[in-house]
């Protein structure tokens, strides 16, 4: 105990009875023991304080990155949404980025897609005038 063997405390002992007297050594005894205890005692509270301290803190620490994360999520979806910041970014953009794209005119025709007029060749009729106009009474 305390890094103490035996003939320490048996010397201790003896010197605390020639000190004390054999009347104040019993209470002396008791008063030294509760000592002993009461310390023993604020130590393990101590302990278990700073075990749960250092569980309370690991788990504060994990709430801590979630809300982190929560943040970083929360800013990124805002972020995307935001309409204002969008317009914002492509006024910034350089006018090179689209400056080809709207600004150089385009070479290719635009197909028109008015009807066209088409005529087919005549066939010759081998048929005279008069045959004709016997068909045409017939119909």
């Amino acid at each position: 105990m305390f890094g103490m063997g035996f003939t320490e405390i048996l010397v201790i002992a003896i010197i605390a009875i020639l000190f004390l007297g054999p009347d104040k050594l019993p209470d002396a005894m008791v008063q030294i023991a509760k000592f002993f205890r009461n310390t023993k005692n604020t130590i393990n509270t101590m302990k278990s304080t700073i075990e749960e301290e250092m569980h309370v803190k690991s788990i504060k620490d994990e709430a801590l990155a979630y809300k982190k994360e929560l943040l970083d999520a929360s800013n990124q979806v805002k972020s995307a949404t935001d309409i204002k910041q969008m317009a914002a970014k492509l006024t910034t953009l350089e006018d090179d980025t689209f400056g080809d794209i709207f600004d150089t005119p385009k070479t290719e025709s635009i197909p028109d897609n008015k009807p066209k007029e088409v005529t087919l060749p005549k066939k010759k009729s081998t048929k005279t005038k008069e045959k004709l106009e016997e068909d045409n009474k017939n119909v």
